[in-house]
């Protein structure tokens, strides 16, 4: 049995995820583990999603070699809701090319038939696709589209695949749009899925996302996406909202947590003075939290006198009836809440850890 959940897409609308329940994900890893033995060896090495000793960051550095080559044009594909569009019948038959077991291929033709109870109750049949949420779902998409890889190496192009998010690139605009009109071609017809041409497009190397990073002119230079950028600030607005309720402690142990993920994805950006920017946005918001915290014109006074701040500074500074954003900029609030007192107090650094991660990365 699978339940669909839904879950809010970065893009904008909804992503379905098929969750089965406990039996079944304990048969789908087993199913998992039989196959991975006989597919990951012949997996394309331009495929980086869901495999071992592979990741986002493999795929991005390809990408940036590809780049650094003088490969200036890209060609973007997006497949319309792949995972929900996977046709059972090629996939089974993609499958007994390798699977001699019969018994297998009917365990995964019950899996990928499963009905699927939606968050109303109902329950309905499943003619195509492998839901995501399931152990073996990422298996049979790379299974897929393993395919398409090879099509395109035959074809001699240089490509990097994520998944089902994957750029082709070549020298000029003029091969990029031959590339694209002839690969949609191919997925459509060969591989019965759909290119969503609204997000599918041929563009400079210079400005193009990929699996979040945005790369900047012809070198292989990258840096964070903006989209992403705004993702991770409103995630700290979020966490250091002034009127939650919650102790600067449990601020603190949120953002650390959040920080050493995000930092973690995006350690490959080579830009300390990016880091060290959101710190001090970071700061400027734990300020304000303090100074709505403190709240009264006495408490601010006291507290500002106890941290260092003099005494005529204090007063003027506790009676302003100016709000917690403005007073968080001001020079009495940054003496009293310094870079050192909130460090001592908790406050995660997003350039120390990056740092640490880029020094374990050079002794790797």
């Amino acid at each position: 049995m699978i339940r669909r959940t839904w879950i809010p897409k970065s893009g904008g609308g909804q992503r379905g995820l098929g969750i089965p329940d406990v039996i079944d994900r304990i048969v789908q890893q087993a199913v998992h583990r039989v196959l991975s033995r006989h597919y990951e060896r012949t997996f394309h090495g331009s495929s980086h999603g869901f495999r071992p000793e592979r990741s986002c960051h493999s795929a991005i550095a390809e990408a940036k070699g590809y780049v650094a080559e003088g490969l200036s044009t890209v060609v973007s594909v997006d497949l319309s809701k792949f995972f929900d569009r996977v046709n059972h019948q090629r996939l089974l038959a993609r499958l007994s090319q390798r699977v001699g077991d019969g018994r297998v291929l009917k365990l995964i033709h019950r899996m990928l038939k499963a009905k699927v109870v939606m968050p109303d109750g109902t329950r309905v049949s499943s003619d195509e696709g492998t839901p995501q949420g399931g152990p073996l779902s990422p298996l049979l998409s790379n299974i897929v589209l393993d395919e398409l890889d090879w099509e395109l190496e035959r074809r001699g192009l240089r490509f990097v695949r994520y998944a089902d998010d994957f750029m082709i690139f070549t020298r000029t605009s003029e091969a990029a749009r031959r590339v694209f009109e002839s690969v949609e071609r191919y997925l459509t017809r060969k591989l019965k899925l759909v290119v969503n041409r609204q997000k599918s497009h041929v563009c400079s190397t210079d400005g193009v996302e990929f699996l979040g990073f945005l790369f900047v002119g012809y070198g292989g230079q990258i840096r964070v996406s903006a989209k992403n950028t705004r993702k991770f600030k409103d995630r700290v607005r979020e966490i250091t909202r002034r009127n939650r309720g919650v102790s600067m402690t449990h601020r603190y142990q949120e953002l650390r947590r959040y920080f050493q993920g995000w930092v973690g994805y995006f350690q490959l950006v080579p830009i300390k003075s990016f880091f060290s920017e959101l710190d001090k946005w970071v700061r400027r918001r734990i300020r304000s939290c303090y100074w709505k915290q403190w709240r009264r014109p006495r408490t601010r006074i006291v507290n500002l006198r106890k941290l260092g701040v003099g005494k005529d500074e204090a007063v003027t500074h506790g009676i302003s009836s100016k709000g917690p954003w403005v007073m968080s900029a001001s020079q009495a609030v940054h003496q009293a809440l310094s870079v050192d007192y909130l460090s001592a107090r908790g406050l995660a650094s997003l350039l120390e850890i990056w740092t640490k991660l880029a020094a374990k990365k050079r002794t790797a």
